[in-house]
């Protein structure tokens, strides 16, 4: 028989500090997002003003303004009551959860958004759900990975093993189809999530999709030993599957995207970068709460409540301005660094990665993968993610570097400008790119054209 009773273990975790947690916020949102965030903390927080409307006041606190600190101390106090009652009934990992969700920002979605907010909630080590938080900075529109994993980790100095566990978390998230490496992987996670892992469509996915693409069924139903009737049906059940689970919350298409960095031309001709924060508030400590502090005599608890307050509002203001220098320091080393890019266009687009950026500013990897994730960027060049400038890429014959974006431009040059009527196979390509000195493999050069929604060279053909 098995007994029953009460046992103790012991068990370690990494919980962060509510403090650290509202700096990795701030650094996370976007200008929008950051915007929101301060009008809400303002709202809140009673110590809080915006230095660039604050109006003139009386060195003395008035009667009113005991009057406003007495009524939110009770509006606070109320709250708290309830906070706590409700803490009886739940655990505090389910308050932290839901807390979460209160301070969420209700604003229009980016994937990496509605990713985040299920991080948040899934039943995993948290080392491993904070190194899936940092790599959904990688993710591109479509919700794939531009950038192999074994790639990621080195480049975010995280351990492969820890690397490849959060990539398994991110893709049981929804929508389903997200933190795929290639639209085979994409399709192979949605039959897996349904169950089909011993069905005809997982087959054909897994072994036969470049047939599929190409219409090649009875090729297909012979290797795979069915019926032609068989692979047709399956097919259609393929066809109805998302090639694109990142599409919902394509961020191109959204009126609301701001961008958060402009880089420009000066007068003398050169660049320079500035952020759009031209109408956040610029926060700042009351002085009449400040000096409150040292008025209130034996009223303990209004002290304390002030002091928290005050103790808040400088961890805000100090969250906001680390953000706004990462990111413009970020912005500046882009300038820095691709020049070319900036001059003549998407193909001259270097490589970059976020450990050479992070070496250089003085972050961690993971802060710049924050800082960059969900971000926009306005060039001359038009509106870019600032993650599209950390991607690896290829070394031309006469020793230059060319990024991954720019081999993609490069490719989309040559087939807007091929024969309609004798389009440019994946080999003619790879062969055109390397008399530019660019040398990609072909599977390559059909990865980059599946990336740019590009059809086979069969399905372009035009009589």
């Amino acid at each position: 028989m098995s007994s029953q009773g009460l046992y103790q273990s012991a068990s370690q975790s990494q919980t962060l500090a509510p403090q650290m947690r509202q700096s990795l916020e701030v650094l996370q949102a976007n200008t929008m997002e950051l915007g929101q965030l301060i009008q809400t903390a303002m709202v809140q927080n009673p110590v809080l003003e915006d230095m660039s409307v604050s109006e003139s006041i009386d060195d003395e606190p008035t009667e009113d303004d005991y009057d406003e600190l007495n009524q939110q101390m009770e509006d606070d106090w109320r709250e708290l009551a309830i906070i706590e009652k409700r803490n009886q009934r739940t655990s505090a990992d389910d308050e932290a959860r839901r807390e979460f969700l209160y301070n969420s920002i209700v604003a229009p979605e980016t994937l990496q958004q509605h990713l985040a907010s299920q991080l948040n909630l899934a039943d995993e080590d948290p080392e491993v759900r904070d190194y899936a938080q940092t790599l959904l900075g990688d993710l591109n529109d479509r919700g794939f990975f531009e950038t192999n994993i074994e790639e990621l980790a080195a480049n975010l100095n995280i351990p492969l093993v820890k690397a490849e566990k959060a990539c398994t978390l991110i893709q049981n998230l929804d929508p389903v189809g997200v933190g795929a490496k290639d639209l085979r992987e994409c399709l192979l996670l949605q039959l897996i999530r349904r169950g089909d892992v011993a069905s005809l469509e997982y087959k054909i996915v897994s072994d036969h999709l470049s047939d599929l693409a190409r219409h090649r069924f009875p090729q297909i139903a012979k290797a795979l030993g069915t019926s032609l009737e068989r692979v047709t049906d399956a097919a259609e059940h393929i066809a109805a599957l998302n090639p694109d689970p990142g599409s919902a919350f394509d961020a191109t298409a959204n009126p609301h995207v701001i961008p958060d960095v402009v880089i420009e031309k000066d007068r003398e001709g050169g660049f320079i970068a500035r952020l759009t924060n031209e109408y956040l508030p610029r926060l700042q400590i009351s002085s009449v709460y400040k000096d409150m502090v040292g008025t209130l005599g034996q009223d303990q608890k209004a002290r304390t409540y002030l002091r928290q307050n005050i103790r808040d509002g400088r961890t805000l203001i100090k969250a906001v301005s680390q953000r706004q220098e990462t990111i413009l320091g970020i912005a500046n080393l882009i300038i820095d660094k691709q020049q070319k890019f900036l001059e003549q266009g998407q193909r001259h687009l270097k490589p970059l990665t976020m450990n050479e950026v992070a070496e250089i500013i003085g972050v961690h990897a993971t802060t710049v993968s924050r800082a960059v994730a969900g971000k926009y960027i306005l060039t001359p060049h038009g509106l870019t993610e600032m993650r599209a400038f950390f991607a690896t890429g290829y070394t031309a014959a006469d020793g230059s570097e060319v990024s991954n974006a720019g081999v993609r431009e490069a490719i989309q040059q040559l087939i807007d400008a091929e024969n309609v009527s004798k389009p440019l196979s994946d080999s003619s390509i790879e062969k055109q790119l390397a008399q530019q000195g660019i040398k990609v493999a072909r599977r390559t050069v059909a990865k980059y054209r599946e990336q740019l929604n590009i059809l086979p060279s069969h399905l372009r053909k035009k009589f």
